[in-house]
């Protein structure tokens, strides 16, 4: 899968999911326009990447730094090839007790960026006509759990989005697709109480929590050239927890 010449922008680069991507879509050749909040674990990266990595510190819930960081990438960059919309927060509650800031957050983060950012690269996509759009969503978005209404809509939205895009941007050969992680090990997920891990592996045919790096590898893969018959599909990478 050798993206030399690719210019990556992955939102949520700092940490888990996003980290992983930026590692493996370097270490496949592309350039790296790395976007996430906290600018000192943003800017680590970046320096263990080298020289084909910057970063873009901005809250992709704010359209205006969404808006500059693009600008800022594009400037350094001269395109956008590939967007990987990762970033993601979660504020769990039962729907009786949830307030509605906390519905609001997950939703703009997780759903509103996606869209916002999408929106921003889209056109130099069109201008080449060639492009990769690769949004993480969950195995959550498919089958739903409780206390997290906020976070599995946000994430089933993602793959009604996934699929609108490819219909929208298919015939100027750019492709649209989501990948779906299952339980992975990331800083989200460690907070997680002992009973609620232990419940989750009894669902997980694999018997084991899935790795940053297993997702990576599913982004790496949509954001190629192998993976150019591939459009509105939603890649599961759960373990078996989630068939069908």
């Amino acid at each position: 899968m050798n993206l030399t010449g690719r210019v990556a922008l992955i939102t949520g680069a700092s940490q888990g999911i996003g980290r992983a991507c930026a590692l493996k879509l370097a270490k496949c050749g592309a350039t790296l326009a790395l976007v996430a909040r906290n600018q000192q674990k943003l800017e680590g990266l970046a320096q263990e990447i080298g020289s084909q990595a910057r970063a873009f510190p901005a809250d992709i819930a704010d359209e205006s730094q969404i808006k500059s960081a693009f600008k800022s990438a594009v400037a350094s960059f001269g395109k956008i090839d590939i967007l990987v919309n990762n970033a993601g927060i979660t504020r769990d509650q039962l729907v009786m007790r949830m307030k509605r800031e906390d519905w609001d957050a997950v939703l703009s983060t997780n759903l509103t960026s996606a869209y916002l950012c999408t929106q921003q690269a889209i056109g130099s996509m069109l201008k080449q006509r060639w492009g990769r759009i690769i949004n993480i969503t969950s195995v959550f978005g498919q089958m739903g759990q409780a206390g997290q209404a906020n976070y599995a809509s946000s994430k089933a939205g993602l793959i009604g989005f996934t699929m609108a895009m490819a219909r929208e941007v298919g015939s100027r050969n750019i492709t649209s697709n989501a990948v779906a992680p299952g339980f992975i090990e990331t800083a989200m997920t460690s907070g997680l109480s002992d009973d609620f891990k232990q419940n989750a592996l009894k669902l997980i045919p694999l018997g084991r929590v899935g790795t940053p790096d297993e997702v990576a590898n599913c982004v790496a893969f949509l954001a190629s050239e192998e993976a150019g018959y591939i459009t509105g599909h939603v890649l599961n990478v759960n373990g078996g927890m989630l068939m069908g």
